[in-house]
């Protein structure tokens, strides 16, 4: 006969709880300044804080930024080409959570 076990465990999520700067953010997810700026004036990112020395990212925000960084690099799309990608992203992830509620 096999005993069964279960494990609770209570966990939780760093990403929201986390705000970095502009610096710690272009460290994070290797991105240069600049373009995170360029992010910043196209609606990709949305800091928290009125100009660059004050803004604050969340955790959502350097997952964001490290698909826009790839979507960059990879693919080679300009800033409004990962505006649009993470917009059809987005869409397509909303679109999805809506058919697991039915």
């Amino acid at each position: 006969m096999t005993k069964l076990s279960t494990t609770w465990i209570e966990a939780s999520v760093v990403e929201n709880e986390v705000h970095m700067s502009i610096v710690e953010l272009s460290h994070a997810s290797r991105t240069p300044q600049e373009l995170i700026m360029s992010w910043v004036s196209e609606g990709v990112l949305s800091p928290a804080g009125s100009s660059p020395e004050d803004w604050r990212f969340s955790g959502d925000s350097l997952k964001r930024a490290k698909t826009a960084a790839h979507l960059t690099h990879d693919l080679e799309l300009n800033v409004p080409g990962v505006a649009l990608a993470l917009q059809l992203l987005d869409e397509i992830a909303q679109l999805r959570a809506r058919l697991n509620l039915k």
